[in-house]
């Protein structure tokens, strides 16, 4: 039975992560350094495996406070839904850390946009007035019923004020709301 507990102990499956692990390890490898070095080369091969074993030592170290920071967190266990405030400081956060990144000019466009004034008045603008179906069909109609109205005045004689445009943009883009508003009432999707 103790033949199996110290098979087990110096087998492969043993894991590295306590630091009394790698202190012994690394007491092992300086007592092997110890009877093998006889010649100047095997003076440098020891030396790195030295430097080897402090590395290792100090990297389960460092892996192992790394493990207890991040079982602290899942330890305490969260009750109900994300707070609000919770969102915002999360939120907050992220920002900072990618705004670090980026260079100074992206930096300022990306405080400029991500100001929570600018946010809401975004998100209203583009629930409201500037939907995709909206714009989309004002810039289908703008063109087709310009063109309509070119060739016609062309026949005609007619001389086009300039103003054609903006009121074919503007007949598209409410035929588009309507739609929209139609495709929300009848299947019930955003």
């Amino acid at each position: 039975m103790s033949e199996n507990l110290e098979r087990s102990e110096s087998s492969p499956e043993v894991k590295i992560g306590s630091p009394e692990t790698a202190i012994e390890r690394q007491e092992q490898l300086a007592d092997k350094q110890e009877r093998s070095v006889e010649s100047p080369r095997d003076a440098d091969a020891a030396e790195r495996a030295r430097v080897e074993a402090l590395e290792t030592a100090i990297s389960v170290e460092a892996g192992g406070k790394e493990k207890d920071r991040k079982a602290e967190p899942t330890t305490a266990k969260r009750r109900g839904p994300i707070s609000k405030k919770q969102k915002e400081a999360s939120f907050k956060r992220q920002m900072k850390e990618i705004q670090a990144q980026e260079p100074p000019l992206n930096r300022a466009f990306s405080k400029v946009i991500h100001n929570k004034a600018v946010e809401k008045t975004s998100d209203v603008v583009g629930s409201t007035v500037a939907r995709p179906n909206a714009i989309l069909a004002g810039a289908v109609s703008a063109f087709a019923l310009t063109l309509a109205v070119y060739v016609t005045a062309k026949i005609i004689g007619f001389q086009l004020s300039g103003f054609e445009t903006i009121a074919a943009f503007i007949i598209g883009w409410i035929i588009g709301l309507i739609y929209d508003y139609l495709r929300v009432v009848i299947t019930g999707q955003k």
